[in-house]
């Protein structure tokens, strides 16, 4: 087995797949046990099929958003086939990774390993991560003019202290969103140098001085991206645009297909819920565990859970099934076989191309075309 081989399987690893999964269902099944004496499981039995449909169609709408953009932002050098399974892959590196570390460095080593330059395979992963930011930055002013600010979960008095802390960890979290997505579009589009010289200076301190290798790398990453989105179009970014917010528009409204389904909800709550999604998911953008589990079904109810009443702990459970345990299901699939169809044909060693030469030296910032 190649070096390549090795170094993303020990991704994929049976711990890894087993940890998130013991978390979450471990937790999923004390609220089952807490809450048993006044859980309500007469809504399953007045289910509404529209609802249903309507969830299951969300979800693959999400996926072929997703599979569109990175075929469209790789200018179609993907075919469709391969543009799912790195989505599939992409998803499954997601869900077993800590969401703070997320399953972007998976998805440009996937990229490269489809025969892209590891240049552009970093440029689209970077593209990809700096429109997901863009989108949630212009989306959140939205959300808050519509819902007049009513973002937040409403708690009793005694709870008041913990909304406070939220609201002022969204907007931390927020600034540092913008400030990243900016900075990151600057690099990319107009100065990448200017940037780097930024994490290095930032870096320089006593303080700061044990990332200075870690910048020096993602500066030298920023630079090689940076020279293979040269040229492109307005098309290409108009096509990237639309379809980012296609994807994460879809993506946030599973949850109001869920509950719609077992409740009767106006379209202000759907609005609403809508948007405490996104303050939802920062919460769930700092979890330290392995695609959120345990936190996000902990956190879920504190959202949602007026919308639901004792039918919370239900709509967690399936909450998580269809988006995170079922791509657990559906990248334990696609895995072996990306992996027999990309190292099959190529059992040799090769080098581990993910360790980045400095961006001087020519030859290695050369697009291969």
């Amino acid at each position: 087995m190649d070096l390549n081989r090795k170094k993303l399987l020990s991704y994929f690893t049976p711990q890894r797949i087993l940890i998130p999964v013991v978390i979450g269902l471990g937790v999923i099944g004390y609220m089952f046990y807490r809450d048993s004496a006044q859980m309500d499981f007469s809504p399953l039995y007045n289910a509404k099929p529209f609802w249903l449909m309507m969830t299951v169609v969300v979800l693959m709408v999400r996926d072929f958003g997703y599979i569109y953009r990175i075929r469209y932002v790789t200018e179609k050098f993907l075919s469709w086939r391969k543009s799912l399974d790195v989505i599939m892959l992409w998803e499954f590196a997601s869900c077993v990774m800590p969401s703070v570390v997320g399953g972007s460095t998976v998805a440009a080593f996937i990229l490269n390993k489809e025969g892209l330059s590891l240049g552009k395979s970093l440029a689209y992963v970077m593209v990809t991560a700096m429109l997901d930011n863009l989108y949630f930055i212009i989306a959140v002013p939205l959300v808050f003019l519509i819902t007049a600010g009513n973002i937040f979960p409403e708690v009793s008095a005694m709870e008041f202290s913990v909304t406070q802390s939220l609201e002022i960890a969204f907007a931390v979290s927020y600034i540092l969103i913008a400030l990243y997505a900016f900075l990151m579009a600057y690099g990319l589009l107009i100065n990448p140098t200017a940037v780097k010289r930024i994490f290095l200076r930032a870096t320089s301190f006593k303080l700061t001085r044990r990332w200075r290798p870690a910048a020096y790398k993602n500066g030298n990453e920023l630079v090689w991206a940076s020279q293979q989105l040269k040229g492109s179009t307005f098309g290409y970014w108009a096509n990237a645009a639309l379809s980012t917010a296609f994807v994460w528009t879809a993506r946030y409204f599973v949850i109001n297909c869920l509950i719609a389904a077992f409740t009767d909800i106006s379209f202000h709550d759907h609005v609403l819920i809508f948007s405490r999604n996104m303050v939802y998911k920062i919460v769930l953008l700092v979890a330290v565990t392995p695609g959120g589990a345990g936190i996000a079904e902990v956190a879920f109810p504190t959202f949602f859970g007026q919308f639901l009443g004792r039918f919370t702990t239900v709509i967690v459970l399936l909450y998580r099934v269809v988006t995170y345990y079922l791509y657990l299901i559906l990248g334990s699939f696609f895995l072996p076989r990306w992996v027999l169809r990309v190292f099959g044909e190529h059992p040799e060693d090769e080098e581990d191309e993910l360790r980045l030469k400095p961006v001087s030296e020519k030859t290695d910032v050369k697009p291969r075309l």
